[in-house]
């Protein structure tokens, strides 16, 4: 079907109430890719203008359970196993194995996970130490559709493409053309759907001893990714760690937490225990 006219009222509009709902923020060179992917969702719901659909998401009561798959179909799933894995690495051997052996029990929460490789990974890593039994492991995403295959284990082949020697058989396998990690690891996992701008929906979850929020801070606006920060800032237990992706700096928006650099890997610590 060919794509609805989107006037740049409508764009502003549009833009402004996913913005509001998920943090993802379109700039006006975006309007022609999201008129084509929007446009899709209000046809299958039987509206022929935009602006029409738009007063629904907005008003009607079945809108905001159609904002949420709107945003749903928005959100992009990028991942594989041991993607950027040095973090992870470090992570395990620097925070989370001390706080073990010291009779602790760390938790950790992998904030937009998406289909959940990063947590697999890390439970993968703390099983080869014998650990995973006593870390703590939450994931999360936005995505309902996401967090379904997280929790089937149904993960694409190219999610394999960066496994190191050892992992394949013994963590992982192909299975009719899908990887499936151990069910092990995918249960060792709680899997949530959370809205990481939604700062009460954050506090709930408690506090924790490490946060990986990566490569997400990079589709806020600055105000958004400030707010954001100081949210999972909240949920950092005394002495906890955040990371965030290789490309993305915490340092412009004025965070309470400091930067300490670990065999080449940042991570931003709060201050405490």
């Amino acid at each position: 079907m060919p794509s609805l006219p989107m006037s740049p009222q409508v764009f502003a509009i549009l833009t402004a109430l996913i913005e509001q709902r998920a943090g993802l923020h379109y700039a006006a060179e975006d309007r022609e890719l999201l008129s084509d992917k929007v446009s899709d969702r209000a046809q299958e719901a039987g509206f022929d203008s935009l602006l029409d659909y738009y007063y629904f998401l907005r008003y009607d009561p079945a809108g905001s359970a159609a904002l949420d798959s709107l945003v749903d179909s928005l959100l992009v799933h990028e991942t594989y196993f041991f993607r950027e894995a040095q973090p992870l690495s470090v992570l395990v051997e620097d925070v989370l194995l001390p706080r073990v052996r010291a009779g602790q029990k760390p938790r950790v929460w992998c904030a937009a996970c998406s289909t959940g490789e990063e947590p697999l990974t890390l439970a993968m890593m703390l099983a080869d130490r014998g650990v995973l039994s006593g870390v703590e492991l939450l994931a999360s995403d936005l995505s309902t559709r996401a967090l379904e295959r997280a929790r089937t284990g149904e993960h694409n082949l190219r999610s394999m493409r960066a496994l190191p020697p050892g992992v394949e058989g013994r963590w992982l396998e192909q299975v009719d053309g899908r990887a499936r990690p151990k069910q092990e690891l995918v249960d060792a996992v709680e899997w949530r759907r959370i809205n990481l701008v939604d700062e009460g929906a954050v506090a709930k979850l408690g506090q924790f001893d490490a946060i990986l929020c990566r490569n997400v801070l990079i589709y806020f606006q600055d105000e958004t990714a400030r707010r954001v920060v100081a949210s999972l800032t909240q949920a950092l237990k005394p002495g906890g760690q955040l990371v965030v992706g290789t490309s993305e700096s915490l340092l412009r928006f004025g965070t309470a937490l400091s930067c300490e650099e670990r065999r080449g890997v940042f991570f931003y610590g709060k201050a405490g225990a």
